[in-house]
């Protein structure tokens, strides 16, 4: 069967806010707003941010994949977890049932990463809570023409990523020399979209062109595979990310993501009632 070729769906680009200290800009790549087009991605924040924006703080029903684009970001949680992450590093958590965490710059750093939420289905919104560092050297790395692919997540390029999802995703890292092209494969049914990091390139079989802070939407088709085509018209780095759609009811509120209204407001209870375990453990 033919590859299905993708093509831009939407694309725009990031507008950010300036919130001050300690939360210094955030921007959203996926707006709260969209959650049903982007199924089964949630949201996805741009933040730059000082220590004290994200202390402690609880979550439940969803997943959450954190990249670090430039500076120290300290995690630490309620399992007694701890770690540091640097620039290229990734950290994914399944909050499942519950979990409470504090995602912090390290000393004086200004910290700028990307978090996206990847809901879960309502059959594991009850698994337990985990984490797991992907660090930059430990992605799949793939040498192609004019470029590199670090894969985080997923199968691709004939490699597997470190990340072991309870919703699989695919996410990959692609950095690429001005004119170079590649083609990035992903299966027809993914929901898909893609963030430009640096530089400008021409995407998709209409070549639409997109730069540093433009998000973009594929489409996609029913089954079987697809092809998303990249040329770089300078040097560039992109993020592209894909899951199958859950395709269930989503109710969103605060740090907390159910099927149902009355989900959300047994969450906050549990919480308040001490279920979800003590602080972190820093």
């Amino acid at each position: 069967m033919t590859p299905f070729k993708r093509d831009i769906k939407d694309h725009w680009r990031v507008r950010y806010n300036k919130n001050g200290y300690p939360h210094v800009q955030q921007g959203f790549i996926i707006p709260p707003d969209r959650m049903e087009e982007f199924d089964p991605f949630l949201i996805m924040a741009e933040d730059w941010f000082k220590r004290g924006t994200f202390s402690d703080h609880p979550h439940r029903g969803f997943q959450t994949i954190t990249y670090v684009i430039d500076g120290r970001l300290e995690h630490s949680d309620n399992a007694g977890g701890y770690s540091v992450l640097d620039a290229g590093d990734v950290q994914y958590m399944n909050a499942g049932a519950g979990a409470i965490h504090a995602e912090e710059a390290v000393d004086d750093d200004l910290i700028h990463t990307l978090q996206l939420w990847l809901n879960l289905p309502k059959s594991k919104k009850n698994t337990p809570a985990s984490y797991q560092n992907a660090y930059a050297e430990d992605a799949a790395e793939v040498e192609i023409d004019g470029g590199r692919l670090r894969v985080y997540s997923g199968d691709i390029a004939g490699v597997k990523g470190p990340i072991d999802s309870v919703v699989p995703f695919t996410m990959t890292e692609i950095s690429l020399q001005a004119g170079a092209a590649y083609t990035h494969r992903i299966p027809a049914d993914h929901t898909a979209f893609l963030y430009v990091l640096a530089g400008e390139i021409k995407a998709g079989e209409s070549k639409t062109k997109l730069a540093k802070t433009d998000a973009a939407l594929l489409t996609k088709s029913g089954t079987g595979d697809s092809e998303f085509s990249i040329t770089a018209d300078t040097r560039a780095k992109l993020l592209v990310y894909s899951a199958e759609p859950i395709k269930e009811e989503v109710v969103a509120r605060g740090p907390f993501v159910m099927n149902t209204m009355e989900e959300i407001q047994e969450a906050y209870a549990d919480f308040r009632a001490g279920k979800f375990g003590a602080p972190s453990q820093r």
